[in-house]
């Protein structure tokens, strides 16, 4: 999908909300919808405006005539808001609206002030990124290429892990390891979580050393080209008991059955669902505390979220992770995660590690 069609749907969804205009703040938006990909810019479009207006300062003067798309590039010597603002009073704009969940209080109530009192303005929740739910083909390439990178950290990883190794170690190499394969950052902070810190779900490396025994949790992602991946594995060092064998069975299967729920027109609550009636089943479930997954692309959390109740309905062109764990406080933890494209028929797995319980 070109940027000015990225940028009629948007227009028509403004329309159709009788907004003139919306003020996108949000970097991620701003990119998606422009092509920009510095750390400073502001978008104001609309129907009502005759041509997107991109505004940033001069330290991007160059980059923005690059990299924008379909769009009057200003180069501001003050605050991009105010330039803004500016361009909405040339527009004769009557309702704008603002990103409500990127824009503090004090910048709204400062655009606020710069306009006149016959401009209104209307907090708006996930516009862009409605749009943004569905991937096309050039995205998806993209954050394909972006997880096969990804899946080569995990062999980096089980060279690295051994009883006595620093978790912070292990998350180094990783990093190094992507950044020497051309990635532009980590999608997040890299988790790497062994023994009873395994039981954390959200446990990035720390200084403890990985004991000699014990589930490791490896959840890591890069961004490369601007998209994100995300995949999370568990190992165990050392000899697993029947039990550590039978828990990681259960969330194995567990994740089998939200993979295998994923398909348009089921909701996102559906999938959680299957996640945790396996693991129910396997009498697991009050183990697993938080949501199934989440969808992946510009950014690393991003719409639908798949939790409990959510009524959201996939289609196809989502890519979502699938990601159920146990965590067992002062024991240990396991989570399994894949991408995957979401299909008329099903979904697309793009995650090509094998999910089979790694002894090292």
């Amino acid at each position: 999908m070109s940027t000015i069609d990225r940028q009629r749907l948007l227009i028509d969804e403004l329309s159709d909300r009788r907004l003139d205009a919306l003020i996108v703040t949000h970097l991620p938006n701003v990119r998606y919808l422009s092509g920009f990909t510095g750390s400073a810019g502001v978008l104001v479009i609309g129907p009502s405006v005759r041509k997107p207006v991109f505004i940033t300062d001069g330290r991007y003067t160059s980059q923005a005539r690059e990299q924008v798309e379909n769009a009057k590039i200003v180069i501001s010597k003050g605050p991009a808001l105010d330039a803004a603002a500016q361009a909405l009073v040339m527009a004769r704009v009557g309702n704008v609206g603002v990103e409500a969940e990127h824009m503090s209080a004090s910048l709204r109530a400062r655009v606020k002030k710069l306009l006149p009192a016959k401009i209104k303005l209307k907090d708006t929740s996930n516009l862009v990124e409605r749009i943004r739910l569905i991937k096309d083909a050039g995205e998806i390439a993209a954050i394909e290429r972006a997880v096969l990178l990804g899946a080569e950290l995990f062999v980096v990883a089980l060279k690295a892990i051994k009883p006595g190794a620093i978790e912070t170690d292990v998350a180094a190499e990783m990093e190094y390891a992507a950044r020497k394969r051309g990635a532009e950052g980590m999608s997040f902070e890299t988790i790497v979580a062994a023994g009873p810190r395994s039981a954390f779900p959200h446990g990035v490396a720390s200084a403890a050393a990985i004991p000699e025994r014990g589930f490791v949790v490896l959840d890591f992602g890069v961004i490369l080209g601007g998209y994100c991946s995300d995949m999370t594995r568990t190992v165990h060092v050392g000899k697993p008991s029947l039990e550590a064998r039978r828990m990681y069975q259960a969330v194995l299967e567990a994740q089998l059955s939200g993979i295998d729920a994923v398909k348009s027109g089921a909701t996102a609550g559906d999938v959680d669902f299957a996640c945790r009636s396996t693991l129910r089943r396997a009498k697991y479930d009050r183990y697993f505390t938080h949501s199934t997954g989440h969808g992946v692309g510009l950014e690393i959390h991003e719409l639908p979220r798949l939790a409990r109740n959510q009524e959201d309905r996939l289609a196809a062109g989502m890519v979502i992770t699938i990601e159920p764990g146990i965590y067992i406080e002062g024991e240990g933890g396991i989570r399994i995660e894949d991408m995957v494209v979401v299909t008329d028929q099903g979904c697309d797995a793009l995650t090509p590690v094998s999910k089979e319980l790694v002894v090292l």
